[in-house]
Order: C-alpha cells, then sequence, then structure tokens
C-alpha cells in the first residue's frame, strides 16, 4: 500500500515538472506581436504587411534568432495590458520604457530614444508649450506625450485618442488646436497630410528609452530579443532602418556598428 502511494506521488509530481516545463520554446511556437497600424514611420501597414522603423527592426531580430512572428494591430492604450495578460508576447510601438510601464511589464534592451512635438496646423499662433495652456490639445492615451502634457501645462485641455489616425483627423478639422507625439510621426504627417497644411512648431528630445515588451518575467524571450539586437547593431542593420525609416533623426553612438 505505502509502495503504491508513493509510486502514485512521484507520478503526480512527474507529471506537475512535466506541464511546468512542458511549454513550448520561443524558437518552436510563433509569437503574437501586438503592434499598431496607424502610426508611420515607426508602425503602420503598407500593401497588407506591417512594417516601420520598429516592426521591421523587429524583424531583423527576430530572424537572426530564428523566432517566428505574426503581427497583430491594436489600440496603444490596450496594448500594454494586452502583452501582460498573455494576448500578445511582443509589443512593438516605439514603446517609452516609463517606470509605471515596467511595473506591469518587462522590456528588452532600449533600441531608440524618444523625441516629442508639438504639432499644429499651418496658421496657427502656437510655436511653444507656453501656448498650450487653455487649448485642446490632442494626445495618445497613456503614452509619454499624454504624460508630458498634464505635467508641463496642467492648464492645456488634454483630448485622449486611442489611435493615431483619429487624433491626426481631430487636428486636420479644427477639433483641436495642437496635438503631442512622436517627432517622426509627426513629419510623416506633414508629407502625407495632402488634405490639410500641418507644421511641426517645435520638437525635443528625451532620455526615455524605447524597448520591445513582454511579459514581465519572460526572460528567454527577453534576452533572445536583447541577442538579436545586439547582432543588428553590430552588422549595421540598426542603421541602414533608421536611415530608411527616420532620416531626420540622430543616431546615438550607442546604434552605431
Amino acid at each position: 500500500m505505502k509502495k503504491t502511494f508513493l509510486a502514485t506521488l512521484a507520478a503526480g509530481l512527474v507529471a506537475v515538472l512535466a506541464a511546468c516545463g512542458g511549454g513550448e520554446s520561443v524558437t518552436e511556437k510563433t509569437l503574437r506581436v501586438g503592434t499598431l497600424s496607424d502610426a508611420p514611420p515607426n508602425i503602420y501597414v503598407e500593401n497588407g504587411n506591417f512594417t516601420g522603423f520598429d516592426n521591421e527592426l523587429l524583424k531583423a531580430i527576430a530572424a537572426k534568432q530564428n523566432l517566428k512572428l505574426e503581427f497583430v494591430s491594436t489600440d496603444f492604450s490596450s496594448l500594454l495590458g494586452q502583452v501582460a495578460n498573455n494576448q500578445f508576447d511582443i509589443g512593438s510601438s516605439a514603446i517609452a520604457q516609463t517606470d509605471e510601464r515596467k511595473k506591469n511589464v518587462d522590456f528588452s534592451s532600449p533600441y531608440n530614444f524618444e523625441v516629442m512635438s508639438i504639432q499644429t496646423k499651418d496658421g496657427s499662433p502656437i510655436t511653444e508649450e507656453k501656448a498650450l495652456s487653455g487649448k485642446r490639445v490632442a494626445v495618445i492615451q497613456a503614452t509619454v506625450g499624454d504624460k508630458w502634457l498634464t505635467s508641463t501645462v496642467p492648464d492645456a485641455q488634454a483630448v485622449r485618442f486611442p489611435g493615431y489616425a483619429p487624433a491626426l483627423a481631430a487636428l486636420k478639422s479644427g477639433a483641436v488646436d495642437a496635438y503631442i507625439l512622436d517627432q517622426a510621426i509627426a513629419e510623416t504627417n506633414v508629407k502625407e497630410s495632402t488634405d490639410a497644411k500641418l507644421k511641426v512648431v517645435k520638437s525635443f528630445t528625451t532620455d526615455v528609452p524605447h524597448g520591445f515588451a513582454v511579459k514581465k518575467g519572460n526572460t528567454e524571450l527577453q534576452t533572445k530579443i536583447n541577442e538579436g539586437l545586439k547582432q543588428v547593431i553590430a552588422d549595421g542593420t540598426w542603421v541602414k532602418l533608421h536611415e530608411k525609416f527616420l532620416p531626420t533623426a540622430p543616431v546615438p553612438d550607442q546604434f552605431k556598428a
């Protein structure tokens, strides 16, 4: 009886251990990447393909580390929660690594830095942040731009949007007076918005790094991304992609081959 009990207990322990360690490795599964579809040049869809600096960089990293990716569109305001609850394995969206976000997800090593800007329609009297006081200002909900506006210009009326396209539409229509967003995306808006004259009135570089988000504790995937990032920096891929998608932005020394 005792032997039977011990054998059953041992079998149960083996089953538990197998269940704990028997999941697919990150190289065996197709990794779901949560990203955006409307924020060029960093993250967007072109001809049915997810592209942009961040997504092409992640593809290059994946190729170095034998990772299989599947890109899925979502709203930025939902993205980190979806990474945290396993809906996505990776978040790719020029995500600034803030202390608040680090409480909920882990990040890769930095692969770029946040450059913010103030965008308006041509002819606007707004030229810098003080002029935003009392104005309706578009921000993408839960972004660094959102936090920057509320902390820097508390008298501005923050109008929060879940994605970049509706925020841009609000600026064009005059529903908001200005728009706070990444410089590269703002510059693309200027080039591509033929239905409205837009301008970037001020830009400012921050020391906040961008990173790919992974579920907290997923050190295997985090390590793979970090190793692949080192490889694409060393072989010059990072600089080539930066020149293609972000030609006007400075290249920090740490990303030069």
